[in-house]
């Protein structure tokens, strides 16, 4: 088991109810960029692994026969189903597990998807090996990471407030181990057996109304805030929070866009 905090389900459990309010509007343009890639067909059997709260599931279903979302948080996978029945989806169908051992047969789906999920896990070939398991020949893969922050000015502004409340916090250095390294991702992608992998850089840009959306938006749908939330108890929190809050009214001009930066790694395995 990797020491990464997020390698297990219990804060992704903790942050369901806001990532699932709030990440869409990070997250869906990345969505909606890996369905392109993939070219699905109404006849097209979809895997959605570290599916979360399944946005990438829900705009994928409409245009597909069925979609399987895997996730280690059932409360994740629950505000999923409460949006599928919502929407009036029926061909989504969840199921908590890992995806290091996937609970598939081989060869039964004809495009795999990870988004922001893939990246967190402690034997991330074991992932990539095992979603290259369960496509079809001539299947795509589209896996989503986040690019390093200084390559996010939405993200160096949050760190910044964070240093203002902490002056011990330190903003992240890009992990050249990780897949935040476009070199590493394409190569672990070949690895898994994946042909024609490309690496292609995406970003958007979103507003907030003012400092304040801003922050209850970071607060309530990030899994490692909601940790540290935990671990330092509720007072000291809330006196942190108050500076975060001050420094983000001081930077932040209300409604103006900041942009955050993934990378799209696509494969394809062979016919």
């Amino acid at each position: 088991m990797s020491g990464n905090p997020l390698a297990v389900a219990e804060p992704w459990d903790l942050v369901a109810d806001g990532y699932a309010e709030f990440a869409p509007a990070i997250m869906q343009p990345f969505s909606d960029c890996a369905i392109e890639f993939a070219a699905l067909t109404p006849s097209s059997q979809v895997i959605d692994v570290a599916a979360g709260t399944g946005l990438l599931s829900l705009l994928a279903a409409p245009q597909v026969a069925q979609v399987q979302a895997i996730d280690f948080s059932g409360s994740m996978l629950a505000r999923l189903e409460a949006a599928a029945q919502a929407a009036g989806l029926t061909n989504i169908e969840t199921r908590v597990g890992d995806g290091q051992a996937l609970p598939f047969d081989d060869e039964q789906f004809d495009a795999g998807f990870s988004m922001f999920g893939l990246m967190f896990f402690p034997e991330r070939a074991k992932g990539f090996a095992e979603l290259f398991r369960v496509l079809r020949p001539g299947a795509t893969a589209v896996v989503s990471s986040w690019a390093p922050v200084q390559d996010a000015p939405l993200m160096r502004l949050m760190f910044g407030a964070f240093r203002a409340a902490d002056p011990s916090v330190e903003e992240p250095q890009p992990n050249y181990l990780s897949l935040e390294n476009p070199e590493v991702f394409q190569s672990e992608m070949r690895s898994a057996g994946f042909e024609g992998v490309s690496i292609q850089r995406h970003s958007t840009s979103l507003a907030f109304a003012d400092a304040g959306q801003l922050w209850d938006t970071m607060a309530r749908s990030s899994a490692p805030l909601v940790l540290c939330r935990r671990k330092l108890g509720e007072q000291v929190w809330a006196e942190r929070a108050a500076v975060i809050q001050d420094y983000l009214a001081e930077h932040y001009r209300p409604h103006h866009p900041l942009s955050t930066t993934a990378f799209l790694g696509i494969g394809h395995k062979p016919s």
